[in-house]
C-alpha cells in the first residue's frame, strides 16, 4: 500500500557518492529527492567546466539558483500555467532528481529541458514540472536542469577570441555538461545511463532538436520527446556573430578598453546594467541576437535547413503539440459558444473574409468533425506546420523511430476551451492533481493522464510508445504521418496526415490576419 506524508531526513538517510562528493537529499513519499545539485560551473561567456570536489556532505534539499532574466518576470495567468518564481543568479548549473530507489534497478532516466524559449523560465516554473509523480508511477529516474539563458547563454563573441569560441552556444554546452553529469552518476541514483530521453516543452522542445544537432552531444541520451518544439522562428539558429552588438553594449556601458579586454570588463559588469543595455540594443523583432543558438562547429544549426546530422539520426523521437497552442490563451466567452453553427460560421467569414472561410471550413470539419466553429480561429498551424515538415524529413533518416501525436484535449474551464501552449505538461509528468484546471472533470482527466503518461513511459523505457492504454501507434514516414490524437471525452485514437491540408489552408488564409486575431491571446502568454 502506498504511503503517503512519509518524510526521512536525517545523516544517513539519501546519500549518494557522485564524482565531487557526497551529497544528501531526503525520502518524501517513498521517493528519494534531490535538488540544487552542482554539476558544473563557468566564468561568464565561457564554457562550463566541472564544479570543484568538497569535503563531507553536500546539503542538497533546496533547490539552486535559476538563471537571471532580461526583464523582472510577473505573475498573471496562473489558472492556466501555474509558476513559481526562483531566486537568480549567474551560478545556475544545478539540477534537480527524483528516484524510488538507491538501487542497482537500471531504471530509465529522463531529463526534462525547461520552456522559456532561449532566453527565459527554469527548472521549477511550472509547479507540474515536479517530478515525483512520475519517478513513482513510472518507475524512472526524473531529472530536471537549470542552465544559462539569454546573453548568458547564447551571445556569440566568438571574433573576441579561441576561449569565446562557442559562447553563442553556452546555454547548450551547460546541458551537455549536466547530460554528463548524468552519465557518469545516474547509476547510483538507480538510473541507467545507457537508457536515457531527452525531453522538453516549447524552448525545451527546441532544445532537444539543437542536442541531436550538436556533437559533443552524442550518446548522451538514446531518446528524445519534443513537445510543442518545432517552431519555425524558435528552432532557427542565429546566424553570425553578435560583435556589433557586444561593442553596442560596451558603449552603453562605457566600456572604452579595445579587443580581449573589453570582454574581460564585459564579464564583471553588474548583470542588470548588462541585460538593461542588451534589452535596449537588440532587435524588438525576428531573429533577437543572443537569443537562440548559433550555427558553427559545435552546433550544426536547424536541420531542416542545414540537414539532420547523420550520427544522430537513428535516436527515436515522439513528436507533438497542442490543437490550440499560443492561441488559446485568451479565454472565449461562453456566450460565442451558445451561438448557433451558422453564427460561429459568420464569425469565422468576418475574421478572414469570406474566400479563407471557404476554402478553411470544409477541411476543418472533415478533420475536426466534432469541434466547433469558432474554434478553428484557434487551430494552431506554426508548430503544427513547422512539425509536419520535421516529421516528414526526420523519418525518411528513422522510419521505424519517429512517432507523432496531437494533444486536441479541450479543457474543462470556461465551458471548455481548446488546449493552450503548456496544457499538456501536468499530464505528461503525471501531475494533474497538482493543477487547478483538468480536475473541473477528474474522471476523463484521469484517463487522459493514463494515455499520456503511459505513453511517455513506454517510450522512455523501449522507443516505442505503444501501451495498454492506447491502441496500436505506429511509427511515421516521409508519406505517412501516424498521428495519435489526444481528446478529453474519447479515447486516443490514430489518424494518418488527416490534417495535412488544413494545416496548409490555414496557414494560407489566417496566418496573413494572425497577428490581430493574437493579440490579445499574447498578452496572456505563458512558457
Amino acid at each position: 500500500m502506498e504511503i503517503r506524508n512519509q518524510f526521512q531526513y536525517d545523516e544517513n538517510t539519501a546519500v549518494v557518492s557522485t564524482t565531487h562528493g557526497r551529497i544528501r537529499g531526503y525520502l518524501w513519499n517513498g521517493i528519494y529527492v534531490y535538488k540544487g545539485v552542482p554539476y558544473a560551473k563557468a566564468k561568464r561567456f565561457h564554457a562550463p567546466g566541472p564544479v570543484d570536489d568538497w569535503d563531507g556532505v553536500l546539503d542538497t534539499t533546496s533547490f539552486g539558483y535559476v538563471c537571471p532574466l532580461l526583464d523582472e518576470d510577473r505573475p498573471g495567468g496562473e489558472v492556466l500555467v501555474p509558476h513559481r518564481f526562483g531566486v537568480m543568479n549567474e551560478n545556475c548549473q544545478n539540477l534537480n532528481i527524483w528516484t524510488p530507489a538507491l538501487d542497482d534497478a537500471k531504471r530509465p532516466v529522463l531529463v526534462w529541458l525547461h520552456g522559456g524559449g532561449f532566453d527565459a523560465g527554469s527548472s521549477i516554473e511550472h509547479i507540474a514540472y515536479e517530478g515525483e509523480n512520475m519517478a513513482r508511477f513510472g518507475d524512472c529516474v526524473v531529472v530536471t536542469i537549470n542552465h544559462r539563458l539569454n546573453l548568458l547563454g547564447y551571445l556569440d563573441l566568438s571574433d573576441f577570441g579561441e576561449e569565446y569560441a562557442n559562447s553563442g552556444n553556452a546555454g547548450g554546452d551547460d546541458i551537455i555538461a549536466a547530460l554528463t553529469w548524468v552519465r557518469q552518476n545516474i547509476l547510483s541514483f538507480g538510473g541507467d545511463p545507457e537508457n536515457v530521453t531527452v525531453f522538453g516543452q516549447s524552448g525545451g522542445g527546441a532544445k532537444v532538436t539543437a542536442l541531436l544537432q550538436s556533437p559533443a552531444a552524442d550518446g548522451l541520451f538514446q531518446k528524445g520527446y519534443i513537445m510543442s518544439g518545432v517552431i519555425s522562428g524558435v528552432d532557427k539558429e542565429i546566424v553570425g556573430t553578435d560583435t556589433e552588438l557586444a561593442r553596442g553594449i560596451m558603449k552603453e556601458l562605457g566600456i572604452a578598453a579595445e579587443g580581449a579586454d573589453s570582454i574581460r570588463e564585459l564579464e564583471q559588469a553588474d548583470y542588470h546594467d548588462l541585460a538593461k543595455a542588451f534589452c535596449r540594443l537588440r532587435p524588438g523583432s525576428g531573429s533577437i541576437r543572443g537569443m537562440g543558438p548559433h550555427r558553427n562547429a559545435y552546433y550544426y544549426g536547424d536541420p531542416l535547413h542545414h540537414g539532420f546530422r547523420k550520427e544522430s539520426a537513428q535516436v527515436p523521437l515522439l513528436i507533438g503539440s497542442v490543437f490550440g497552442e499560443f492561441a488559446s490563451f485568451q479565454m472565449v466567452p461562453q456566450a460565442i459558444y451558445a451561438k448557433s453553427r451558422e453564427e460561429q460560421e459568420a464569425l469565422v467569414r468576418e475574421a478572414i473574409g469570406a474566400e479563407g472561410a471557404a476554402a478553411v471550413l470544409p477541411l476543418y470539419y472533415r478533420a475536426y468533425p466534432e469541434r466547433r466553429p469558432f474554434d478553428v480561429l484557434r487551430l494552431d498551424f506554426a508548430f503544427r506546420g513547422s512539425e509536419i515538415a520535421y516529421i516528414r524529413e526526420r523519418s525518411r533518416w528513422n522510419p521505424n523511430g519517429t512517432y507523432s501525436y496531437l494533444f486536441n484535449a479541450d479543457q474543462p474551464i470556461f465551458g471548455g476551451q481548446t488546449p493552450w501552449h503548456c496544457a499538456d505538461i501536468p499530464y505528461v509528468f503525471h501531475n494533474t492533481e497538482l493543477v487547478q484546471y483538468p480536475n473541473a472533470d477528474p474522471e476523463n482527466a484521469r484517463r487522459l493522464e493514463k494515455e499520456v503518461f503511459e505513453s511517455v513511459m513506454a517510450f522512455a523505457r523501449t522507443g516505442n510508445p505503444v501501451n495498454a492504454a492506447v491502441p496500436s501507434w505506429k511509427a511515421s514516414t516521409p508519406d505517412a504521418e501516424s498521428i495519435m490524437v489526444f481528446e478529453w471525452d474519447r479515447p486516443a485514437h490514430p489518424e494518418v496526415n488527416y490534417d495535412h491540408e488544413l494545416i496548409r489552408a490555414a496557414t494560407q488564409y489566417i496566418g496573413p490576419v494572425l497577428a490581430r486575431l493574437q493579440a490579445e491571446s499574447m498578452d496572456n502568454f505563458r512558457h
